[in-house]
């Protein structure tokens, strides 16, 4: 299935139905009066999140959304139709913009979630609406109220517990193959990983937790270097953060300064958000070059280091851990709100 994380899309609601114009025509009835009915209300436009979507690749072959206009009103005081509904279904996480992509109209975050983006049109009033005590016999009705229409963009965000962030080329991806069920293209060169990837990782049998993985940032992302701004936005709603930092290839405080200047000028509480740090590739390191990168790690961030191999599983149990950890603190904290 191909990723798609932004799409534009036109809708239009139905126009309301068009009253009319009739008189009751009965046998021995002299003065029958009028009874042309009213238009029936069109169609709404209404989004709705389902869980069993991921992309908003739909989106790029079918832009043109339009609800049905709502029926006619008939002799005998008959009502149209109300036209149904349209209801376009996205997946959990999508916003919607408007066509400056300035003013947010709708954040379904949760699955289940409905909003009425657009409203019908009214139908028109029949010539039965119209008698009055001077005018028994009215030969107005009137036409449909039309509907809504604009141009919106979908921004997909996905939902995830805990966000892997580094540089291209970290182990970000053999992380998370190593970890969930996930099956992310894995190589040794830069920007292996073009779209974000999800992956569940279960730690037991009552503990599980859902890992992002976004395609490597490089300097300037948060102004849409590499699309870094898109991958960003992927990460914001998790609890908390795993940065992954490649030890093997040295300058590990440059590589950890590059990444917390993006989150911090990308905004959007990335950089408040409690974050791991973890460097990868033991394997690749001597017991020396190990032990003064992670001193100087933990010089520079303040925080505590921890160290893992991807491929071989060393001190992955823990880092899971302490991931579970402060997601479990997270959802305390959002329950006893």
């Amino acid at each position: 299935m191909k990723f798609l994380d932004q799409a534009k899309i036109f809708l239009k609601s139905g126009d309301g139905g068009d009253g009319v114009t009739a008189f009751r025509r009965e046998k021995y009835v002299e003065f029958g009066g009028p009874d042309g009915g009213d238009g029936g209300k069109g169609g709404d436009i209404v989004f709705e999140s389902v869980e069993n979507l991921n992309t908003l690749i739909d989106f790029r072959y079918t832009q043109h959304f339009k609800a049905k206009k709502g029926g006619n009103g008939a002799g005998s005081d008959k009502t149209g139709a109300g036209a149904p509904q349209l209801v376009i279904k996205v997946p959990v996480g999508t916003q919607i913009f408007d066509d400056e992509r300035e003013t947010m109209l709708a954040d379904l975050d949760k699955p289940g979630m409905r909003i009425v983006l657009l409203k019908g049109g009214d139908g028109g009033f029949g010539n039965a609406r119209f008698k009055t005590s001077t005018n028994r016999a009215p030969r107005r009705s009137d036409k449909g109220w039309p509907g809504e229409e604009r141009w919106v963009w979908l921004r997909l965000k996905l939902i995830a517990d805990a966000g892997l962030v580094g540089l291209p080329n970290a182990g970000k991806s053999t992380f998370l193959k190593a970890v969930s069920g996930a099956n992310p293209k894995i190589a040794d060169y830069p920007f292996t990983t073009l779209h974000p990837q999800l992956g569940v990782v279960r730690l037991n049998m009552s503990e599980e937790f859902v890992l992002a993985d976004i395609p490597g940032l490089i300097e300037g992302a948060h102004e849409g270097t590499g699309l870094g701004d898109r991958f960003l936005g992927h990460v914001e709603r998790c609890a908390v953060l795993l940065h992954l930092i490649d030890g093997a290839a040295g300058h590990v405080v440059d590589a950890w300064r590059t990444i917390r200047t993006e989150l911090e000028a990308y905004g959007g509480g990335l950089s408040e958000k409690p974050e791991i740090i973890v460097l990868n590739k033991i394997d690749a390191m001597s017991p020396r070059e190990l032990s003064a990168r992670k001193s100087a790690l933990a010089k520079a961030s303040g925080a505590k280091i921890m160290t893992i191999c991807a491929v071989t599983g060393e001190g992955v149990r823990e880092v899971l851990r302490a991931l579970q950890d402060v997601i479990n603190e997270a959802k305390a904290e959002r329950a006893g709100a």
